[in-house]
């Protein structure tokens, strides 16, 4: 089949390497002139060079990966990326600058969380005993609750202490969105194949190259190679069908999918339903309207640099509140960047660039210790959507040879990079 892939982000570039791979004739569209959509490195000039002339590279975003994204892995290997070479490998690790927190031990997949809660610094006997009633709870319920239940219903028997360093950075991390508004069942998810899904699924992997290097890039070399055609600076506003096929910038193809923000997913497949027949119309406008009724969520980073600043290991959590919002900091230095360098995120950040720029090298300053300067501060205002109880996500399906991917799309996994992946492959798998 000749696919048409609009938008090349990470779930396009997996949905073209799969439809590749599956012996289809891909051309992928690009609105922009870069590769990898809301992971990727940031091109603009005033990013180029830290405040002593160090040249370097900034992700428009930082990511955490885990042992349990199995579809990244895969995919990672299959377009020539390793991933021993490009991430970071450590335990699990959600440790404050002051070194309380939890660091999971280095044995087998569970014992090094039950080694990680028994020996995690900071905690009561009470505080360890809650959480460990509590996993072994989800376990027995094969980490399946009702789906209405919100992350904070879920946890609400856990100490304070608890929710405040581990659930709630984890939280956060994993779902971009609140406790009190996240859905328990997707956190569970998380948890499981974190914890019990594959060996190692809960090591941090942490990228050692920027974005678009580790994914992106590689991912259009391998469909250039196999034939197919990446075209950058074509915006496709509008979707016709013409006979059983679809025409796209005079092109006619005989399959779409959709990879673009759910927003302008949203706008391209409204134009198209006010032509198109019944009752394929009716299902289209219920995709529309699924894919509509979802709430975005932003997410900054700060980054900051000062001569000697660094941290005593690659990711710290950090204590966040309204006054210092950010709930983690990396030190670029030791993932492959300019010696000096952090960067803080901020999940479902709130307010205004500068001020959240503000707020964080204040909070740098108090929590660290550390007069920094700023580098950048990125601000992804539809980062990921709000991962809310019962939320009722898009499915890959719109009509009849068009299809759509991205983390927004329904699924187990919140908007992840292996969320991204996955429905990309999915979709290719619709085909």
């Amino acid at each position: 089949m000749r696919v048409a892939i609009i938008g090349a982000g990470w779930a396009g570039l997996a949905a073209a390497v799969k439809a590749t791979q599956a012996g289809h004739q891909v051309t992928i569209f690009e609105a922009t002139h870069a590769l990898g959509g809301r992971a990727r490195v940031i091109t603009s000039s005033n990013a180029q060079t830290l405040p002593n002339g160090t040249p370097l590279r900034l992700d428009n975003g930082q990511h955490i990966l885990i042992g349990a994204y199995t579809e990244t892995l895969a995919l990672l290997r299959l377009v020539g990326i390793s991933p021993e070479a490009a991430l970071l490998e450590l335990p699990m690790t959600l440790q404050f600058p002051d070194g309380l927190g939890i660091r999971f031990g280095p044995w087998p997949t569970p014992l090094d969380a039950l080694g990680g809660i028994l020996q995690a610094r900071g905690w009561s006997l009470a505080d360890k005993w809650s959480l460990l009633r509590a996993a072994l709870g989800w376990r027995w319920k094969r980490f399946v609750c009702p789906a209405s239940l919100s992350v904070a219903d879920l946890c609400q028997h856990l100490t304070p202490k608890i929710k405040a360093e581990l659930i709630e950075p984890l939280c956060v991390s994993a779902l971009n969105t609140p406790p009190w508004q996240a859905s328990a069942q997707v956190f569970l998810r998380v948890m499981r194949d974190a914890l019990f899904g594959v060996p190692g699924g809960s090591r941090l992997l942490l990228p050692r190259v920027d974005l678009s290097a580790l994914f992106p890039d590689a991912a259009a070399q391998w469909v250039l190679e196999r034939g197919g055609l990446l075209k950058l600076g074509q915006r496709v506003e509008s979707l016709q069908t013409q006979g059983q096929q679809w025409l796209l910038q005079a092109e006619l193809f005989d399959a779409v999918i959709l990879a673009t923000s759910a927003p302008h997913a949203a706008q391209i497949i409204s134009a198209y339903a006010k032509a198109a027949p019944q009752p394929v119309a009716n299902q289209v406008q219920h995709w529309v309207h699924t894919t509509q009724a979802l709430h975005h969520e932003a997410i900054a980073t700060v980054y900051g640099w000062a001569p000697q600043a660094s941290l005593p290991q690659a990711m710290l959590t950090l204590r966040s509140t309204a006054q210092y919002p950010a709930q983690f900091v990396f030190d670029r230095g030791q993932l492959g960047g300019p010696a000096g360098l952090l960067a803080f995120v901020v999940s479902a950040a709130q307010g205004e660039r500068a001020t959240l720029q503000a707020q964080v090298l204040a909070q740098a300053q108090a929590q660290l210790g550390l007069a920094l300067q700023p580098v950048q501060t990125v601000v992804e205002k539809r980062a990921t959507f709000a991962c809310t109880p019962a939320l009722q996500r898009p499915p890959p399906a719109i009509a009849p040879g068009l299809l759509a991917c991205g983390d927004y799309l329904a699924g187990p996994y919140p908007a992840t990079l292996e969320g991204a992946l996955r429905s990309g492959g999915a979709a290719a798998a619709l085909l």
